[in-house]
């Protein structure tokens, strides 16, 4: 029965050919398609106001230089935020549950930041393995410290997104399994299960949504650093 609970994080396949393609594709394909005309519909305005307000406030830490990666961090943030909604549907696939994924997302952007960083400043990048005023004593300790918090970055991102999302839908399906249980024997009780499981349900749509946000605000943060 526990190992049950556990199926939906199992990566899909039909024939043997595994379908985690279509599932991370198939976010864009809700994305309404931009055209030459002046007037738009209310769903094209709608992205277009949404897109804008994402890239505003992933831009706004950055200067002139990290701009160049509006492109590619307002993508990342749209990318997850769909795989993570579209998750919470039944009988769907989250393939951000998935920490091989994450760390795919994570370490190449991680990297390239950091690599920005010792192309452009490398002074000012090494410099923040050592903190100005550190007593020589502690100098071999401190750049140890430093480095490892630097190398755990990516992990940690990947950790953080995958951990978040597998609890909730852990969660979502324990309280959805005892509410059938409990209903023929306990109405009462199962109704305000039923009534915890919508509150649940409402808190990992928030946490989706936060999620993804705080997964690409701390690669801008990063970028930060090295710009």
């Amino acid at each position: 029965m526990n190992l049950s609970f556990f199926d939906q994080f199992s990566s899909p396949s039909f024939l043997g050919i595994p379908l985690v393609l279509i599932a991370m594709t198939f976010p864009a394909l809700l994305l309404p398609s931009l055209d030459n005309r002046w007037i738009t519909n209310r769903l094209s305005t709608l992205q277009l106001w949404f897109i804008n307000l994402v890239t505003k406030q992933l831009m706004m830490p950055l200067d002139k230089k990290g701009h160049k990666w509006a492109l590619i961090l307002t993508s990342l943030m749209i990318f997850l935020l769909l795989i993570n909604l579209l998750g919470l549907l039944p009988y769907t696939f989250t393939p951000t549950t998935q920490l091989s994924m994450n760390l795919a997302l994570a370490f190449p952007l991680w990297l390239a930041t950091l690599l920005t960083g010792l192309r452009n400043q490398p002074s000012i990048s090494l410099g923040h393995l050592l903190p100005e005023g550190t007593p020589t004593p502690l100098i071999p300790a401190l750049i140890l410290i430093e480095t490892t918090s630097l190398l755990i970055r990516p992990l940690a991102l990947g950790v953080r997104l995958t951990a978040n999302l597998t609890a909730g839908h852990l969660l979502i399906q324990l309280i959805s399994t005892a509410t059938a249980a409990l209903f023929p024997t306990m109405p009462a009780v199962s109704l305000l299960t039923l009534l915890i499981l919508l509150l649940l349900t409402i808190l990992e749509v928030a946490v989706a949504m936060i999620q993804a946000y705080v997964f690409v605000l701390l690669l801008s943060l990063y970028l930060q650093e090295n710009t």
